[in-house]
């Protein structure tokens, strides 16, 4: 880890737009450690298992044919971060092609966006554990995209010691989450276009200089569903009860110094905690009621998902849909 190489890549950011996206992939990964991908046989196989068994059992909960993706990789926090710097970097391009207004010092905003976006993504590939990727807004036809599964075993061997748990039961329950996610994209194949749309018409306005309040609304509860069902087929499908694993997770983050508290709050991961919260109350009074086959009918078609006022009111989406 090089923190002085950090600083002088992002002070050195240069081009001509509003991010130096190089120099964000060479500065965060000059402050993050890349930790070791010397894995055993026995971990190698462990999470070939680990996903083959979370394929097929959630396959089988809910009756969901689902692929998994031609691309699993286990990674160490510097392939993490090369993957989403290009997320990002593809993302953030309707912005910075349609801004119309060109800031004061652009030099001098050019780099304290990179600085932003550095520190961002070197704390988040220090803490990311597993991520199910959909490959949203790719230049390839959404047909002909591949979507894409990454463990970062660093960061999962690393917290599962500070949690003083195992590391296979660790290990599998990150794989279950992160396949949940495989079966919800694998069980609506409009979801991607669905979760597109709204992005691009919120990145639109963004680049206007406005807001689509109701765009950003949407794509809320939109994840907030995906992230709500994921947690409901970890509960019925996972091989045992894992509220100590959720409890000690979440004492993990909500602790450390005050930057690291500052840092999550300005990432928004307090609220995608919320989405996890508020998406599987709503998911597991549906599935009381009607089981998880009614869950599931969520992802029949675009119309079927829960709006803002149905999350917080699971009756009123069971007595429309």
């Amino acid at each position: 880890m090089d923190l002085f190489r950090s600083v002088r890549v992002v002070t050195g950011a240069s081009g001509d737009g509003y991010v130096d996206w190089s120099a964000v992939g060479e500065a965060a990964k000059s402050s993050t450690e890349p930790g070791s991908l010397d894995l055993s046989d026995a971990d190698r196989s462990g999470y070939a298992a680990d996903v083959r068994d979370a394929r097929q059992r959630l396959r089988t909960l809910g009756d969901i044919e689902f692929d998994l993706p031609e691309t699993i990789e286990i990674q160490n926090r510097h392939h993490w971060i090369d993957e989403n710097v290009d997320t990002f970097r593809r993302v953030m391009a309707p912005v910075e092609a349609g801004g119309p207004n060109t800031p004061l010092l652009p030099d001098v905003s050019r780099v304290v966006n990179t600085g932003t976006l550095t520190v961002m993504m070197a704390f988040l590939g220090r803490n990311v554990l597993g991520q199910y990727d959909p490959l949203l807004l790719a230049d390839a036809d959404p047909a002909d995209r591949d979507h894409a599964l990454y463990f970062v075993h660093p960061n999962i061997a690393g917290v599962a010691a500070t949690l003083n748990v195992s590391l296979p039961r660790f290990r599998r329950w990150i794989a279950f989450h992160e396949v949940a996610h495989a079966a919800e994209f694998g069980a609506a194949p409009w979801l991607p276009a669905h979760l597109e749309n709204r992005l691009e018409r919120g990145l639109d306005a963004l680049s206007a200089g406005g807001l689509d309040r109701e765009a950003f609304a949407e794509l809320d509860a939109t994840m907030t569903a995906v992230e709500g069902y994921a947690e409901l087929l970890m509960d019925r499908a996972f091989d045992d009860d894992y509220a100590d694993l959720r409890a000690k997770l979440d004492a993990r983050r909500e602790g450390g110094g005050p930057v690291a508290r500052l840092t999550r709050r300005l990432l928004g991961l307090g609220l995608k905690r919320r989405q996890y919260e508020r998406g599987a109350d709503f998911f597991r009074t549906v599935a009381d009621a009607r089981g998880i086959d009614g869950a599931s009918a969520v992802w029949e078609r675009p119309e079927n998902l829960p709006t803002n006022a149905e999350l917080d009111a699971p009756e009123r989406w069971l007595a429309r849909v």
